[in-house]
């Protein structure tokens, strides 16, 4: 509170009351929101240890916020600082997530093209490719099925890309994965380095 009545005299009631406290409590929110939304995603993903912590945090700074607030019930401006600072948490959390690599995806291929060529690649890049014919609108089909790391979805549909234009394929999150093959990363550090890590193929 002493730094809060400090700021308070610099900046002047008038000042204070209706322009920086509310920005304070917007940026409080944007925190808060935020790290709740990387928290859930831990949760989804199984990072036990991790996810209270965030939790701990979450709670300690939206008090603080809301404190902030049950002191100013008439200021409007506080109001409009918390529902900003919500709804800009949210934006920046949902940013925060797409950027992490945890997790694993499925990613199922119909190839518009042969597949011979896609399928080499692929394993010479050290995915595992499980294929199955099928029967689509037009005749027989093949289906690719390629269980990948998040961090290297971008690699592998580079692949596909390359080698398979226009292929048609869908993505989806894998909860939990038993055995399989995955391609190894040279690079090994700490969970929160590894979210944000670049690809590095298997030698």
């Amino acid at each position: 509170m002493t730094q809060l009545v400090m700021l308070q005299e610099f900046f002047g009631v008038e000042m204070y009351n209706w322009v920086v406290l509310p920005l304070l409590i917007a940026f409080a929110r944007i925190l808060d929101v935020t790290i709740g939304t990387v928290r859930l995603i831990f949760v989804s993903r199984g990072l036990k240890n991790l996810a209270p912590l965030l939790g701990f945090l979450e709670v300690i700074i939206w008090l603080l916020a809301i404190g902030q607030i049950m002191q100013q019930l008439d200021n409007f401006m506080s109001y409009i600082g918390y529902g900003a600072g919500f709804a800009a948490g949210n934006y920046i959390g949902i940013l925060l997530v797409e950027k992490m690599s945890i997790g694993t995806v499925v990613i199922r291929i119909i190839p518009r093209l042969d597949t011979t060529e896609l399928i080499a690649h692929l394993r010479a890049a050290n995915y595992g490719v499980t294929t199955m014919d099928a029967e689509g609108k037009t005749g027989p089909v093949k289906i690719l099925f390629s269980i990948v790391k998040k961090k290297d979805l971008k690699d592998a549909l580079e692949i596909i890309n390359t080698h398979n234009p226009n292929a048609f394929y869908t993505i989806e999150e894998v909860q939990k994965v038993n055995e399989g093959y995955f391609r190894n990363s040279h690079h090994k550090g700490s969970i929160l380095g590894n979210m944000f890590s670049t690809t590095q193929l298997r030698k």
